[in-house]
């Protein structure tokens, strides 16, 4: 599943260790979640870290809610939770790659 490249123009702030956002590992990067959105760093820019496509979580037989223990991070209307190196979104009756 291939990324959507979609810079964030307006994006003055620099994420970072310290920037106080949480920082989640996924597929080879580092997206932060801010105001709803994941944030990448790209060619000395920002871009909306999103998948092309629907892309379901087979086999995913874990729970996820407020005390799963995995990190929950906003993005747009939902929860996603950041779980080995994947971020999952209920959709459905199942669970979603994010």
């Amino acid at each position: 599943m291939t990324l959507l490249h979609h810079e964030h123009p307006t994006h003055e702030h620099t994420h970072g260790p310290a920037c106080g956002h949480p920082a989640v590992e996924h597929e080879g990067h580092v997206d932060y979640a801010h105001d709803g959105h994941l944030h990448r760093e790209h060619d000395g820019h920002w871009d909306e870290c999103e998948r092309s496509g629907h892309v379901a979580h087979d086999g995913h037989a874990h729970q996820h809610g407020p005390d799963c223990g995995h990190t929950a991070v906003t993005h747009g209307d939902h929860m996603d939770y950041v779980h080995d190196g994947h971020r999952h979104a209920a959709h459905d009756g199942h669970w979603d790659d994010h």
